[in-house]
């Protein structure tokens, strides 16, 4: 369950199927889409933006620090309770909604980690291509979030799981523009993800280190620890989220 949660908030339980804030443990996987979050805010100031399945509401939350108005989508009633009671700002509005038929228009559209969990991906992206001049699309990289050699992750919620190629056609086939970015580690990540390659996680286990090591190493992780980077195909096979921005 999330930590700390102002009064009158009803705290959610981690199920894996979406990200929270205030769950030590959960730390990297939050801090992995909230910098993305914080990427797009930057590109959406001043507009009138629509978050699609905005869970825990701390991503459209952050987008209303910089957008001119923000209208976050979730059909999840304990989300939606959650997220409108703790995240109160003049330009934020949260609605329970099924993203696949939420009509209103707006100058940007935000759907992150999601498009892996729907059935008709074809169906959606059509649809949020009427709502909007440019679309933000997140997905995992099947390539790095699966185990060697598997075809996918062992994530039940997820329908689909992508590789660049795929995502980028995926998109192509509804928008005119598609410019297709990896997030990659930085920082303390790269350090660790390198450490890990020379065996790391061999020493640490023999050592009996690596539950107190983890402990404080996995809160410590922040939003500066990972890149969103413009990269050729070939080096987006070593990302590990995508990032597609489409127009047209």
């Amino acid at each position: 369950m999330q930590r700390d949660q102002p009064d009158g908030v009803p705290p959610l339980a981690l199920t894996g199927e979406r990200t929270l804030p205030d769950v030590p443990a959960e730390n990297y996987w939050f801090q992995r889409h909230l910098v993305v979050y914080e990427w797009i805010a930057r590109r959406v100031a001043g507009l009138r933006v629509i978050d699609m399945a905005s869970g825990e509401g701390y991503g459209a939350d952050l987008l209303a620090t910089r957008a001119a108005a923000v209208v976050a989508v979730d059909a999840n009633p304990e989300a939606h309770e959650h997220a409108r009671l703790r995240y109160v700002r003049e330009n934020l509005r949260f609605e329970r909604a099924l993203i696949e038929s939420f009509g209103e228009r707006a100058d940007a559209l935000v759907c992150l980690q999601t498009i892996e969990h729907v059935r008709d991906a074809d169906a959606l992206l059509a649809h949020f291509r009427t709502l909007a001049d440019v679309v933000y699309v997140s997905t995992p990289n099947v390539l790095t979030l699966a185990p060697k050699g598997a075809e996918r992750s062992d994530n039940p919620w997820h329908v689909h799981e992508y590789r660049a190629e795929e995502f980028r056609a995926l998109c192509a086939r509804h928008f005119g523009c598609v410019v297709l970015y990896g997030l990659f580690h930085a920082r303390a990540l790269r350090v660790h993800e390198l450490a890990l390659k020379l065996g790391w996680d061999h020493v640490h286990r023999r050592l009996g280190i690596g539950e107190r090591f983890y402990a404080r190493f996995t809160p410590a992780i922040s939003t500066a620890d990972f890149r969103l980077r413009a990269e050729p195909e070939r080096r987006l096979r070593r990302a590990l989220d995508f990032v597609a921005v489409c127009s047209g």
